[in-house]
C-alpha cells in the first residue's frame, strides 16, 4: 500500500447502512444453512406485476437500451407530472420532474443541490438513517427532533435558526409506519412558509396506507416554490431492484439536480423508464399486495402485543412496526443480536433511526407463514 494513502475526510463522518448491515448478518447465517426469518428488509416480497415486466422486455427487444436524456424520457416525466397533479394535488409539469435511478438517488441529489457547509437540516425522528448521512456528506448539520408517533411541531419551531435550510419529512414513516395527519401537515407548511425553509417530502410509501389519508405537503397553497417531493416505484410496485425514482422540484432546483445527474449516473436505465410508464397505468394490480400487507400487519401486531416484551403502536402505513422492547431489559442492539443468534430472526435496531435504543424495527414484508413461525420462536423463548 502506498504510504500516507488516506480516504477523503468526508468519509470519516459517514456510517455504513444499519439496515444493510442487519441484512448482511442474516445472509452470513443463511450461507451456513441456517433458516433465518428476515424481518429486517425494507422491500415487498411480492413479484413485480407482469405487465411491468412485459413492458421492459418489449422495450429491450425493440432496441430501447441506450442513453436517455438525463432528466428522463419525456413520456415518463409527463406521466409522473400527470400522476402528481391528479393524485397529489401538486402544481407541476414535466419541467419540474427529474427521473432518477431510485428515490434514494433523488434524495441525495436534492440535499447536494441545497445544502452548503454549515447549513442545518431538521429531521423529525425516528427517521431513515440515510437522510442523516447524506446531510453529513454535504457538509450540513442535522437537527434531530424526536417525533415519536406524533410530529413535534413545537420542537421544530424551537430548532429553527438563521442557518436552517431544509426540513425532511417522511409519511408514511420508516420505521414507524406513522402517517401524518392533515393538521400536522398544515402546521408544518405554515412554519416552512413563515421561515422560508425548504421541505423535502419523501413519499415513497404513499400507497401503503391502511387507515387515514396521504397528504402531499406540496399541495398546500404557498408551498409550491419551497417543496421537493420525492417518490418512486420500489415499494408500490415491488420494483426495488429496478432502481427507478423521481423528484418534483421548483424548476431552478430541478435544473440543478439534473446537472448533478448528468455528471454522475447520467440517467436511469432506458428500458426501466419504459416499465415506469406502464407501472403508472391505473390497471396495474397493486391493491392485492396492499390488502395482504394490512392482513399481515393486523396479525403481527395482535400476536406481539400479547407478549410481555413488546409494546405495540399499530401503524397506519408502510410495512413496519416499531415496538418498544424496554420490558426485556435489553437495548435495541442487544435485543436484535439476541433474536438473530438464539432464534435466527433478523430485525433492525431502533438505535440507527435516531437513537431509539428501546425500539426495534420489524418488517412484515414477509410471508404470513414466516411471520407465524417467527412469533412461535419468540413465544418459546419468552415462555
Amino acid at each position: 500500500m502506498v504510504e500516507n494513502l488516506r480516504l477523503a475526510r468526508r468519509m470519516l463522518q459517514i456510517k455504513e447502512s444499519g439496515t444493510l448491515k442487519a441484512m448482511s448478518k442474516a445472509k452470513e447465517l443463511q450461507a451456513k444453512g441456517i433458516k433465518v426469518i428476515q424481518l429486517d428488509v425494507g422491500e415487498p416480497d411480492f413479484p413485480t406485476p407482469i405487465n411491468i415486466i412485459k413492458s421492459a422486455e418489449k422495450a429491450m427487444e425493440n432496441g430501447f437500451t441506450h442513453y436517455t436524456p438525463s432528466a428522463g424520457i419525456l413520456e415518463l416525466r409527463e406521466a409522473i407530472a400527470n400522476k402528481l397533479r391528479g393524485e397529489n394535488g401538486l402544481n407541476v409539469n414535466k419541467d419540474n420532474i427529474i427521473v432518477t435511478p431510485g428515490s434514494k438517488q433523488a434524495i441525495f441529489y436534492a440535499i447536494m443541490a441545497l445544502i452548503d457547509e454549515g447549513d442545518e437540516v431538521i429531521i423529525p425522528t425516528p427517521a431513515w438513517p440515510s437522510y442523516m448521512e447524506i446531510v453529513s456528506l454535504a457538509g450540513g448539520r442535522v437537527r434531530e427532533i424526536p417525533s415519536y408517533f406524533k410530529l413535534n411541531i413545537e420542537g421544530i419551531k424551537e430548532a429553527i435558526n438563521d442557518r436552517t435550510k431544509l426540513i425532511i419529512i417522511n409519511s408514511p414513516n420508516n420505521p414507524t409506519g406513522y402517517v401524518m395527519n392533515r393538521n400536522e401537515i398544515k402546521a408544518l407548511a405554515e412554519i416552512a412558509m413563515d421561515s422560508k425553509i425548504f421541505v423535502l417530502s419523501d413519499e415513497i410509501y404513499e400507497k401503503l396506507i391502511y387507515e387515514g389519508e396521504h397528504i402531499s405537503i406540496g399541495s398546500i397553497p404557498g408551498m409550491e416554490e419551497i417543496t421537493l417531493t420525492v417518490n418512486g416505484f420500489s415499494k408500490t410496485y415491488a420494483m426495488t431492484g429496478w432502481r427507478l425514482g423521481y423528484i418534483a422540484a421548483p424548476k431552478p432546483i430541478a435544473s440543478a439536480i439534473n446537472k448533478l445527474q448528468q455528471h454522475s449516473a447520467s440517467c436511469a436505465a432506458s428500458f426501466v423508464q419504459m416499465a415506469g410508464i406502464e407501472a403508472l397505468n391505473p390497471n396495474t394490480p397493486v391493491k392485492p399486495m396492499i390488502e395482504e400487507f394490512k392482513r399481515r400487519r393486523d396479525y403481527i401486531c395482535s400476536a406481539l402485543e400479547k407478549l410481555s416484551w413488546f409494546k405495540i403502536h399499530k401503524p397506519n402505513g408502510a410495512f413496519y412496526i416499531f415496538p418498544d422492547i424496554s420490558s426485556s431489559g435489553m437495548n435495541s442492539d442487544e435485543f436484535c443480536d439476541m433474536l438473530l443468534e438464539k432464534l435466527a430472526i433478523s430485525t433492525t435496531p431502533g438505535s440507527i433511526f435516531g437513537g431509539y435504543n428501546k425500539n426495534i424495527r420489524i418488517s412484515y414484508a414477509n410471508s404470513m407463514e414466516n411471520l407465524k413461525e417467527a412469533v412461535l420462536r419468540i413465544e418459546k423463548l419468552i415462555g
